[in-house]
């Protein structure tokens, strides 16, 4: 990989950025540039209404899809607002293109992986490089200013083609991504945008095609509760925490109604309670879906003026470009109508610059080829991938792997020379890869043998090759697991096992080797690897996601000792018996006794696991004290509850003061054992007994890195905001405050804090 890097590098710093031309308000066209919309000394919304009022009604209609037309008669370039940049810069929107001074991006883990670092600072870090990324591409002319990403649903059910790309199945955590990898996205500059973000899809969205069953005809059934408690919190987070610029709405129906279609999420939701200030855009043809496919309307315009009335304002797709004009003559949408979705996106295209005239003036105008593929940006990615790289079992332990005495390493399986597999989907072109035989070659001499043609794995004709290696190693390395063709969107999977004949692989390998053999697992979700587990001739286990270009050399820096491993499971592994007679159709997230029904996620799940959600081990141990924590809190409260001061009793959190209130504890971490070490805290709480459904098991409240050498201790402190974090929602979807003694849990401490009601006058409920 290193020759490939270094002559990308050198051939970039040969080349100069060539200028783009200005989108609009180009300072040598006369004719406009005394526009009042081209004039950035006045306020976005002066300039965005002195523009709308030169426009047509066909020219505004225009310019309501992701291919929006030009205007030439006002100086508007045709803008495609589709590119996406889930884990870096990528092709797979029309919107940004690989060639010439930009062959290639940074590619970083893919985001399953990243969040398994629960490294909020990382991945902010990972927002900042992919946006000065994306901005050198744009100044160069190969991409937009729009990205479409990131993709902050829930991972609800472990089949889900596209869990890869979420943050997992906890809604603090994945609100917590959002906001910090759209703060890096974005900038912080409220004013001007780096990058405009998009957190998707909204809502309930979590199944491709299962069962014959697809996206396009989904209707997600989901009570109030589930809305308000798990589905929609990452994307209130997105709005109010990271202030995107943009959320997408999703294909499928959420109680019978399309998400695209549907003013109490999009216009009373979205806008009207979480004030985003931004646009609404479709997911692409989500418009065209709900009336072709899913024959919600009796016509393409009620269709368009369904999606635009309900607050969306960008399609991407051509439906509303077809059908808005004539839907405005039918008297279906009035023009001002259009004029209220055309302002929120050329509001969002005034924060960008894109209305001030020379790129090159702007801030970020001098990112260019340059900026793209740096050794920095590139070490980031391998950064992260240490970071995120989970060790499961380590036996002895077996791990780290001597240079001394492993010498010799049999690397084997279908992903052991992986290179495109390591990004995942949604991804671009690297800038370079290092597969897991390179970065292990770097550390011992290698026997490689794939064992399988692919991650299908078949049949056995490549086994006994795989085995001989295996005899002549110190130790034994198979990577295996799974690739886009198990699971990607569009495509769910139809069980947790490995593909295939690998578990087989996996277990006369291990039979047969001479030394330790390790399991190396690439995947997006969880896998039933129950027999590796339980097998004690493999003595280590890493699951590495999808790791991205670097992926090989981080796996070989934690095999060998190099790296300390520090993350933590974002999902649970279930057994494939979790799945019986569990639909993805299902959306409740609690169990249900009388059906047998079993829940969902660590939340509501309370069967086997194979390894839970916050699972993870070090080559060091830590201790954890609490140095200080209340243990009893007073909850400000106006008006009068129903219900008496008992612990079951929960306050409305719309009756509590709020403000800054929260718990504070300071946790002393202690290294007690002879590496240094990256240690991730979890914070869990336990409500009150006695909510019936309302609470769930527990919920993760706060998470933290600390970096702590042997023999030493670091102090953390944690603040836990009541009336967010301890909060419960009942059957109705009101979020609640149990009163009562919350346990909070740090790894094997508990401490229990008594939240009570503090009266502070009367009102009427």
């Amino acid at each position: 990989m290193d020759s490939i890097l270094i002559t990308i590098v050198f051939l970039l710093l040969l080349m100069s950025s060539e200028a783009r031309d200005p989108f609009a308000c180009d300072p040598k066209n006369t004719s406009t540039n005394n526009f009042p919309f081209c004039k950035a000394s006045l306020p976005i919304p002066t300039r965005v209404n002195d523009l709308i009022g030169r426009l047509t009604l066909q020219e505004k209609v225009s310019m309501l899809v992701n291919n929006a037309a030009a205007v030439p008669r006002v100086g508007i370039k045709g803008y495609e607002w589709w590119s996406e940049a889930l884990h870096g810069v990528s092709n797979v929107g029309p919107g940004t293109k690989f060639a010439g001074q930009f062959p290639a991006a940074t590619s970083f883990p893919q985001v399953i992986t990243t969040v398994a670092s629960f490294n909020a600072s990382l991945w902010e870090a990972i927002g900042r490089v992919a946006s000065d990324e994306a901005r050198a591409m744009y100044n160069g002319g190969t991409a937009g200013l729009t990205y479409w990403s990131p993709n902050v649903n829930i991972f609800r059910d472990p089949r889900w083609g596209r869990g890869q790309e979420t943050p997992g199945e906890d809604p603090i955590l994945a609100g917590k991504y959002a906001a910090s990898y759209v703060r890096g996205l974005q900038g912080t500059d409220s004013s001007r945008l780096k990058v405009a973000a998009s957190c998707k899809h909204f809502t309930a969205y979590d199944l491709d095609n299962w069962n014959g069953v697809d996206r396009f005809h989904f209707n997600a059934k989901v009570s109030k509760q589930d809305m308000e408690d798990t589905f929609n919190v990452p994307f209130r987070m997105c709005v109010k925490e990271g202030n995107v610029a943009s959320v997408m709405c999703s294909y499928n129906q959420v109680n019978g109604v399309p998400t695209c279609a549907d003013p109490n999420l999009l216009k009373r939701t979205i806008r009207g309670q979480w004030h985003l200030d931004g646009y609404i855009v479709s997911d692409c043809d989500s418009v065209g879906v709900f009336y072709t496919n899913q024959h919600y309307t009796s016509t393409p315009e009620e269709a368009a003026a369904d999606a635009i009335k309900a607050g969306l304002d960008l399609d991407c797709g051509p439906f509303l470009a077809q059908h808005t004009q004539n839907a405005v003559k039918k008297g279906l949408l009035t023009e001002t109508d259009v004029n209220g979705a055309l302002a929120n996106t050329l509001t969002v295209q005034m924060r960008l610059g894109m209305f001030d005239g020379e790129p090159s003036a702007q801030p970020y105008g001098n990112l260019g080829p340059t900026d793209v593929c740096t050794p920095t940006h590139q070490e980031l990615a391998l950064d992260a991938a240490r970071q995120g790289i989970v060790l499961l079992k380590n036996t002895g332990p077996s791990l780290p792997l001597s240079t001394k005495n492993h010498q010799t390493v049999a690397v084997i399986g279908p992903n052991s020379n992986a290179t495109v597999t390591m990004i995942g989907n949604y991804a671009g072109i690297a800038c370079g890869y290092t597969s897991p035989l390179q970065g292990i070659g770097k550390y011992a001499r290698t026997i490689h043998e794939p064992g399988c043609a692919n991650v299908a794995c078949n049949d056995d004709k490549q086994f006994g090759s795989a085995l001989n290696a295996a005899r002549q190693a110190d130790a034994t390395v198979l990577v295996m697991g799974l690739d886009q063709s198990i699971e990607a969107e569009m495509v769910d999977r139809t069980g947790l096992l490995l593909p295939g004949h690998q578990q087989d692989l996996v277990s006369k390998v291990a039979a047969a080797s001479r030394g330790p053999t390790i399991l190396v697992l690439m995947s997006g979700g969880p896998i039933d690897i129950t027999f590796a587990k339980n097998d004690p001739r493999i003595m280590g286990i890493l699951w590495a996601g999808y790791p991205g270009q670097a992926g090989g050399a981080a796996i070989a820096d934690i095999l060998f000792g190099t790296t300390n491993p520090g993350a933590k499971l974002p999902m649970t592994w279930y057994p494939q018996g979790y799945l019986k007679n569990l639909a993805m159709t299902n959306m409740a997230m609690r169990p249900s006794s009388s059906t047998g029904y079993p829940g969902r996620t660590y939340r509501f799940y309370n069967g086997p696991v194979v390894y839970p959600f916050g699972y993870g081990l070090s080559y060091t141990n830590f201790v954890h004290t609490l140095a200080s924590a209340p243990k009893v809190v007073s909850v400000p409260v106006d008006g009068h509850r129903r219900g008496n001061s008992s612990n079951k009793a929960a306050i409305r959190v719309t009756h509590a003061r709020c403000g800054k209130l929260s718990i504070r504890l300071d946790i002393d971490v202690k290294n007690v054992g002879s590496k240094d070490g990256t240690n991730t805290l979890l914070v869990f709480s336990v409500p009150p007994t006695g909510n019936g459904h309302w609470a769930p098991q527990k919920q993760l409240v706060a998470f933290e890195k600390v970096y702590v050498p042997a023999k030493a201790q670091q102090r953390v402190r944690i603040n836990i905001h009541v009336c967010k974090l301890l909060s419960v929602v009942d059957k109705s979807g009101t979020r609640r405050i149990p009163m009562g003694a919350h346990s909070i849990h740090i790894g094997d401490v508990k401490h229990f804090v008594s939240l009570q009601e503090q009266k502070l006058g009367i009102i009427k409920t």
